[in-house]
């Protein structure tokens, strides 16, 4: 396994061999991929019927999005029987009201538990779950 560069400005962040990366399934590619780019405001690095990427413009860490004819949407809280959250994104926002009223309006469900006041627990198109945090 390559080490790291010792700095993150030791080379061109395209030049790197030590990118890394979260993969989310779904079975509509489109939709997630302008919920996320949207909602974060990542620009498209690179979109198919198949997979989608972001350009978050700084770094070697990346979100990416992967086609999955069988995917099943997670069950959040967990319930027995059920396909479960395997990982969820969590995004700080200066404006919690704010931004979840943003989320809504980009196509997200908020969950009906909310475990914490400074935390809002939300579903993507896609159903996977994810929160907003101040």
């Amino acid at each position: 396994m390559d080490a790291a560069p010792s700095s993150s400005n030791s080379l061109d962040r395209w030049s790197r061999r030590d990118w890394w990366g979260i993969v989310i399934d779904t079975n509509d590619v489109a939709t997630l991929t302008n919920f996320y780019s949207e909602l974060r405001g990542w620009p498209i690095y690179h979109h198919d019927e198949m997979g989608s990427s972001f350009d978050a413009g700084e770094g070697v860490a990346y979100i990416a999005i992967q086609y999955n004819e069988n995917y099943v949407r997670p069950s959040w809280p967990a319930t027995e029987s059920k396909q479960q959250m395997m990982l969820h994104l969590d995004f700080q926002v200066a404006d919690l009201g704010a931004e979840v009223q943003r989320a809504i309006e980009l196509g997200a469900v908020s969950a009906e538990f909310q475990p914490q006041p400074t935390v809002h627990v939300m579903f993507d198109p896609s159903g996977h779950p994810f929160c907003l945090y101040t």
